[in-house]
């Protein structure tokens, strides 16, 4: 036999109920969990597999929602028929399990008497987290999860729509007040504040309402958490065979069923046939009522309420024969009598009955907290004037596994209470754009808040964001700061900047100009004014500056590894080997000059090996600084996103700077000692003045480039680059103009100065001064 203790009664509907009366009113929605407990007993008593040597019967009283009543209640079942005699229970009373109550505030007085005695109880609609402590509930369970998951589940879904500011309306009693403090907790983990938490009785919410109204309308917060404007309830399991049970269900085969009676009295104004109840129902309706034939559709207005705990009750009802099934077939199909004796072991099976899932995976249908994890589903209830016409299914959320993921809301197909059907707000400041952030306030609520724009470099992309995201480091904010946007790529490309296209130009023109001289001193070659100072020398040179002009195409477009590693090479190795050329005929012009005296030793190094050597002497020290700057720390590519917020220089990263000013360094020294012993040999007489023009170009160069360093270290980008650039530029163009232009305009428009009679009148003039 099953215990079974129900809410179906209740005493305080009416305002002024009949002394004699203790407990009146059937709600229907409660009666047709009752009708869901007498189904589900047909059901396994119908079945001869489930306990097939015996009959499962029920004992139920109803607890009416009250933890006295229950307490009663479970008394006289346990003392059999007759009176109620506390602390004793009847042996020939073979219940083995409880069913019920409905409320936790009824749960718990049951629970507390029903462990002094061995017996396992389920509740089809407990939700109070104290059941989870299985050291003092150890048997007892419930087909559905506790009151936090539906906290989690309501914190989660306020937060979805942005509601920052609700109400909160609980019953008024202790429980209430738990569910205050408990529900506040949640709201506070995903930053929502509580205005104002009131309190009323179960039965009538809308009077606590109305009686709070003014402090409702002084609240900025739209939303009042109640279990609306939108509802949370269990998915619901079809069992289209108990539908149908509700659906056919009247009088006529339930003659005896004194609460049908008096719902088809409520419901259809039919008389119950009890003639103090028709009286006390008449008095207080002002009234009357009739009779009815018995067919009346009770099944209708079942059918019309939420199948949910209905279905808990069900559940109950066959987890609590399975475990039974179960203990009887592992010990051998004992009697009724053993059973009842060996009820203390049936909490035990029930913890191992297994149930499939919603895929199909079979798993625990218990949890170790003794309740049943399922998934919720969000009613959003349809109101045609002040009744609920349907309930329209417009989410849920999978407890199976506890994430965000889980939870989803076609908002679109909710129907608000308002003239515009729009989503409510319920904030106390105004959200917050993209591209702002969360402030604190000095409001005495933590979800009160001012706006700030995102600081430089960081966006936020959604509304209310409570930090902003800074970009990646190649990436910058967009004027909005909702999004970052890759930064534009700097550097001196060919198609874009008019810089590189200026200094291509140049450099090519210089270029060419180069190879016309070294055409017309190569077909001048055995002319004086070539032959003067060394014309390999000349060669030399003017090779060098050509390739100065071209290594500045190293220095434009997009640079990488190889570029970066060979623009600064080849431009240290050309103008070394264009000073130490210079050098070498600067050399050469002291010695030409010292060798005219007679007796002179100064004639044997008038030949060619000493300027070959100081040629290749001093450009192989440059070359080998640059093969160790290259061999142990090259430069490479890098991109800069540092030096400028909206962009990225793409540049050589020089990679020791100890051999960039190594190399650079070298070349200054050979461009000092150069100019220094040319312009100490400026006076000496020379053939075509080429002291003076070697001090002249040693000059240009120096002064290029002791003006390059200050603006080359003080500019950054593309613009450092360029500075590099026009050095290259300007310093080779000194040299190929102060060297090479008076003897092309000689060769060219004086041919007559360019004979071998001027250069003996030249020498005879030198002679005599």
């Amino acid at each position: 036999m099953i215990g079974g203790v129900v809410s179906v009664f209740s005493f305080t509907d009416y305002k002024k109920p009949p002394a004699d009366l203790l407990c009146f009113n059937p709600l229907i929605y409660h009666y047709k969990n009752l009708l869901a407990l007498f189904y589900a007993v047909d059901e396994i008593n119908k079945y001869p597999w489930i306990l097939p040597n015996m009959t499962l019967g029920y004992h139920i009283y109803d607890s009416c929602a009250d933890p006295r009543k229950a307490v009663k209640s479970i008394i006289q079942i346990l003392s059999g028929p007759g009176y109620a005699v506390p602390n004793y229970s009847c042996t020939k009373n073979k219940v083995v399990g409880f069913i019920g109550d409905h409320f936790s505030s009824t749960t718990f007085p049951i629970a507390q008497l029903l462990g002094i005695y061995p017996y396992t109880q389920i509740s089809y609609g407990a939700t109070d987290v104290l059941f989870n402590d299985r050291d003092l509930f150890p048997s007892v369970f419930r087909t559905l999860p506790d009151d936090y998951t539906t906290y989690l589940i309501i914190s989660y879904f306020l937060s979805l729509f942005g509601w920052t500011l609700v109400g909160i309306l609980a019953p008024e009693d202790d429980n209430g007040d738990k569910e205050i403090r408990t529900l506040t907790n949640f709201l506070t983990d995903r930053e929502i504040c509580v205005d104002f938490a009131l309190k009323s009785s179960r039965e009538n919410f809308k009077d606590g309402i109305e009686r709070s109204s003014r402090k409702i309308k002084k609240s900025s917060a739209q939303i009042i958490v109640i279990c609306g404007p939108l509802s949370f309830a269990l998915s619901p399991i079809k069992n289209p065979d108990m539908e149908n049970y509700f659906k056919n269900f009247h009088l006529l085969k339930n003659p005896k069923d004194l609460i049908y009676k008096e719902l088809v009295m409520r419901f259809f104004g039919c008389s119950s046939g009890i003639e103090k109840s028709d009286k006390t129902y008449e008095e207080l309706y002002k009234t009357s009522l009739s009779k009815c034939d018995g067919t009346e559709p009770l099944g209708d207005y079942l059918l019309l309420f939420s199948q949910v705990n209905t279905l808990q009750m069900y559940l109950a009802v066959q987890y609590l024969a399975a475990a039974l099934h179960n203990m009887d077939v592992s010990q051998g199909y004992q009697s009724t009598d053993q059973i009842h004796r060996n009820r203390h072991k049936v909490h035990k099976y029930i913890e191992d009955l297994v149930c499939p899932d919603e895929s199909g995976t079979e798993r625990e249908c218990f949890t170790e907290r003794g309740d049943k994890e399922s998934g919720y589903i969000i009613n959003n209830p349809i109101i045609f004037g002040t009744k609920i016409v349907s309930w329209n299914r417009v989410g849920s959320y999978n407890l199976t596994f506890i994430d965000d993921a889980d939870f989803w809301v076609h908002a679109h197909d909710i129907v608000w209470k308002n003239a515009k059907n729009e989503t409510p707000r319920s904030q106390c400041s105004e959200s917050c754009l993209p591209g702002q952030k969360k402030v604190t306030s000095s409001s005495i609520h933590m979800c009160c808040y001012d706006c700030a724009l995102c600081s430089e470099g960081e966006i936020s992309n959604k509304s209310d964001s409570k930090n902003c995201m800074k970009c990646p480091e190649d990436s910058w904010p967009n004027e909005n700061g909702t999004f970052c946007v890759l930064k534009e790529m700097e550097y001196l490309s060919y198609a874009e900047d008019i810089l590189s296209i200026a200094f291509s130009c140049l450099s090519s023109f210089f270029c060419i100009l180069t190879i016309l001289i070294f055409v017309l001193f190569y077909y001048k070659r055995d002319t004086p004014i070539v032959r003067a100072n060394n014309k390999n020398l000349s060669f030399v040179l003017l090779v060098s500056i050509m390739l100065s002009f071209l290594c500045v195409f190293l220095f434009l477009g997009r640079p990488v590894d190889i570029t970066c590693m060979l623009r600064q090479i080849s431009a240290g190795i050309l103008f070394s080997v264009s000073i130490s050329s210079l050098l070498a005929k600067t050399i050469m012009v002291c010695i030409a000059f010292k060798a005219t005296k007679p007796g002179s030793v100064w004639r044997t190094w008038t030949g060619v090996k000493l300027p070959n050597s100081v040629l290749l002497i001093c450009s192989s020290v440059q070359v080998v600084l640059c093969m160790s700057w290259v061999t142990l720390s090259p430069p490479f590519q890098e991109l800069d996103t540092h030096s400028y917020k909206e962009k990225t220089v793409v540049q050589c990263n020089e990679g020791s700077d100890l051999w960039f000013y190594s190399v650079l360094g070298y070349m200054g020294i050979l461009a000092a000692i150069s100019f220094i012993i040319a312009f100490l040999v400026r006076t000496l007489p020379d053939s075509f003045n080429e002291a003076k023009y070697i001090t002249f170009s040693m000059l240009v160069f120096c002064s290029v480039w002791i003006a390059m360093i200050p603006a080359y270290l003080s500019t950054k980008g593309k613009y450092m680059v360029a500075v590099e650039i026009f050095a290259i530029l300007t310093s080779s163009a000194g040299l190929l103009g102060c060297i090479f232009v008076t003897k092309c305009y000689i060769i060219l428009f004086k041919p007559e100065l360019n004979t071998r009679k001027h250069l003996l009148e030249l020498k005879n003039t030198v002679l005599h001064h």
